[in-house]
């Protein structure tokens, strides 16, 4: 089995583009941040399921994004209740994707692998910039360019986003066929303090929407069940 290293947060998105990569006969190699986002439970769902999720290895890489701030996720600005609009929502985290995806390429670097995968999704997302196909091309090309694998020609490095033209149903449709339970995932982003999903930010309203799309009860709980 190839090596292949999977940005994995714990998320639907994630978890469902772990078990495509295992499917695809990859061996999965999980890595998550703790990058100074504004809760801890997202990581807790991370360390818990990487491996009962697939994964051989469960890598968690640490610095701070809220020395920097920026964003909701990364300081005490409120997170966004009202619905997806369409501006980039405060909830971007400013480079938070170059940041995770350098930090991939050097671990697949050292394990002597060339596949990368990251949840990204361009259909049912926030709008985010760094989630669009002309990034990931861009990423991509650097990969190959900044790496001593790259330059010495030991392989072509390659960014997976199986995901990145689906609609939330599809991608919990896919999920459900390769056996993905999602009530081991976590997706809010502003949970309770009981660990309880919102059902109100992006993060909830566009998963509820896809489970609701794809005719399937999610089954995490909600302090608000806001469809749409």
């Amino acid at each position: 089995m190839k090596k292949a290293v999977i940005l994995y947060s714990g998320g639907l998105d994630s978890t469902t583009c772990m078990a495509i990569a295992k499917a695809e006969g990859f061996e999965p190699h999980a890595m998550s941040f703790a990058y100074g986002q504004r809760h801890k439970l997202e990581l807790e769902v991370a360390r818990q399921n990487a491996k009962p999720m697939g994964a051989v290895e469960h890598l968690v890489v640490e610095f701070d994004l809220r020395k920097m701030g920026g964003s909701a996720l990364t300081s005490d600005m409120a997170v966004p209740k009202e619905g997806v609009g369409e501006a980039i929502p405060v909830t971007y985290v400013p480079a938070r994707n170059t940041i995770f995806l350098s930090f991939a390429l050097g671990w697949a670097e050292v394990l002597g692998a060339f596949d990368i995968f990251i949840g990204v999704n361009a259909l049912d997302y926030s709008g985010y910039p760094d989630c669009r196909p002309a990034y990931i091309e861009a990423f991509e090309k650097l990969a190959n360019l900044a790496t001593k694998a790259g330059v010495e020609g030991k392989g072509h490095f390659t960014l997976h986003t199986p995901l990145i033209q689906l609609t939330k149903a599809e991608i919990i449709r896919q999920g459900v066929s390769l056996g993905v339970d999602y009530g081991r995932t976590h997706s809010c982003y502003d949970p309770t303090a009981e660990g309880i999903a919102c059902g109100r930010c992006d993060s909830c309203r566009l998963r509820l929407k896809g489970f609701a799309e794809a005719g399937i009860t999610d089954p995490i709980r909600y302090a608000v069940r806001s469809e749409g």
